[in-house]
């Protein structure tokens, strides 16, 4: 797989701030099919940092309705990075 195919975004949510902030961890959203080597692989090539650690958690789509029909919401995986002492990711600097 891909590296771009792989992440698809960073999460910024308020944990994932704090994770950033305090231990040095990173949230983004993957693809469901990625496993956590090839996340790994991902981020280190896309933004030029060495990964300690890589956490996943798998969400299932919720069931919405919009009037009469009944829809439901994708499924989809977040991925915890966690870098080595020195490392950083520059797109979340100042954020």
């Amino acid at each position: 797989m891909e590296a771009d195919r792989v992440i698809l975004e960073p999460l910024t949510t308020e944990k994932a701030e704090r994770l950033r902030e305090t231990q040095n961890v990173v949230a983004f959203r993957v693809s469901p099919k990625a496993n956590k080597i090839q996340i790994r692989r991902a981020v280190e090539r896309l933004f030029e940092v060495e990964v300690k650690d890589v956490r996943t958690s798998n969400f299932t789509g919720k069931n919405k309705r919009w009037g009469r029909f009944v829809g439901r919401r994708p499924n989809w995986k977040k991925a915890y990075v966690t870098l080595q002492e020195g490392h950083s990711i520059e797109i979340f600097k100042g954020v």
